[in-house]
């Protein structure tokens, strides 16, 4: 069994390789808004909600032990318990991330989206107000990618119904992603 789980982690993984090009877009885009002192804001459910907070803590602290630099300006959206129950209990769950971007969110800010299914409301609808705010958008996927697909401006979509292996690999991709911006940050 454990051998059958290594196995289909190693094939989802192999999988990333081919989206190389919109890695590189996102690490650029990254970086950009970063050196434009903008921004970056992330969000996910349950699960994904962990690892928005895990990257979040990466960017603002530090990926690396012997790497000390300044923190980077990330926001997670799932962090604050208070403004999600609050915001949930007055407007709904599907606004918890939407209504707080639409607080402090800004033109050329970046927005990080991080999904299984691509299907949440709660997502969609921060997505949707992205785009009215002039907010890029970028979605960590999984499967074929869901509706969020259609309202990101940028998708990595990993090729797997596993919730699992789709989360272990975004985790995996947003490592990497921020190893790479701290490259081009810190020259």
């Amino acid at each position: 069994m454990l051998n059958k789980e290594i196995s289909n982690l190693k094939k989802t993984l192999d999988d990333i390789i081919y989206q190389k090009k919109n890695i590189e877009k996102v690490i650029g885009i990254l970086s950009k808004c970063l050196k434009d002192k903008k921004n970056i804001f992330i969000c996910g459910n349950g699960g994904s909600a962990a690892e928005a907070e895990h990257l979040s803590a990466e960017f603002l602290v530090r990926l690396k032990p012997k790497n000390n630099r300044r923190p980077l300006p990330i926001i997670s959206l799932t962090q604050n318990s208070s403004v999600v129950t609050a915001c949930a209990n007055d407007y709904g769950y599907d606004n918890i991330f939407s209504r707080v971007l639409e607080g402090i969110g800004k033109q050329k800010d970046v927005l990080i989206c991080l999904s299984t299914s691509g299907n949440s409301k709660n997502i969609l609808h921060v997505l949707k107000l992205a785009k009215k705010k002039n907010i890029k958008s970028i979605s960590f996927l999984g499967g074929s990618g869901g509706r969020a697909k259609s309202f990101s401006d940028l998708s990595l979509i990993i090729n797997s119904k596993d919730v699992a292996r789709i989360q272990e690999c975004h985790l995996f991709l947003g490592h990497y992603i921020l190893g790479e911006v701290e490259k081009v940050i810190i020259k």
